[in-house]
């Protein structure tokens, strides 16, 4: 089934084009759910169904106030995603520089096999 780690479920609700788009729309402020609705062509139990996702993996806080239901983005579950990419990007990057240096390395024997040759 599907992971339940913190890092997993901000993955996985980010996955999600639509999700993300809601989290876009979050980044000027809070909204109620038919505020979020309005740009999607698509039910809102479907909408309510996305919302419950982000909001499992804490990327958005949801309150009610009498019958209005607010939506408000929870920015500490990217910075920790962004964080890991980050660590890993880096590490990526010196495998990459070191295989490089290495096929230079290997090219370079070639040359001088294919002189002496």
């Amino acid at each position: 089934m599907g992971a339940s780690d913190e890092l997993s479920l901000v993955f996985q609700a980010l996955a999600d084009p639509t999700r993300r788009a809601i989290i876009t729309r979050l980044r000027e402020g809070a909204a109620t759910v038919g505020e979020l609705a309005e740009p999607f062509a698509m039910s809102r139990p479907a909408i309510s169904q996305h919302l419950r996702v982000l909001e499992r993996a804490g990327l958005i806080e949801r309150t009610a106030n009498a019958q209005w239901r607010t939506c408000t983005l929870r920015t500490e579950p990217l910075d920790e995603a962004s964080a890991w990419v980050e660590r890993h990007r880096i590490e990526w990057n010196e495998r990459f520089d070191r295989l490089d240096a290495r096929l230079r390395e290997m090219k370079g024997d070639r040359r001088v096999r294919d002189e002496r040759d």
